[in-house]
């Protein structure tokens, strides 16, 4: 069987309601891409469901929390080479949801971080791509005037 060339994925940067992340520690097992590192709930587009029915849908199955569609916020696209998979291509839709209960969470892969933003540089080397591509899409955003 041939593995998929191109992918489309969905993820989400979380913040709690003391403007802390929330970020998932993925699993250390050798069969997922990044095992032990460090990334962001969501995953694969499944079906016709769009970019943000995506989201919504795994980061509800990922952390127990299901926010409506109006309080993600659209950070950026990419489409391109794939990061993770060689010779292939993805396309991945970068969101951002505010004001999540970090004590309410549920979280069903991985474990749970919880990081001030003042530690973020201190483990950005631990980063998965997404989770990379992700926070330069909001540090950018957030420096525009």
């Amino acid at each position: 069987m041939t593995a998929s060339k191109h992918r489309e994925v969905a993820c989400a940067i979380l913040i709690d309601l003391h403007g802390r992340f929330l970020l998932q520690r993925r699993d250390n097992v050798p069969n997922i891409l990044y095992p032990g590192k460090i990334g962001l709930f969501g995953g694969h587009r499944e079906g016709e469901e769009t970019f943000l029915d995506c989201v919504i849908r795994e980061v509800h199955e990922e952390t127990g929390y299901l926010a409506p569609p109006e309080h993600f916020e659209h950070l950026g696209s990419y489409v391109g080479p794939d990061a993770e998979v060689p010779g292939a291509t993805v396309a991945g839709e970068y969101y951002l949801l505010r004001g999540v209960s970090a004590g309410g969470l549920v979280v069903t892969e991985g474990s749970l971080m919880v990081v001030e933003p003042c530690e973020m540089l201190a483990i950005a080397s631990e980063f998965a791509p997404a989770a990379t591509a992700a926070f330069a899409m909001l540090f950018g955003k957030q420096q525009r005037p």
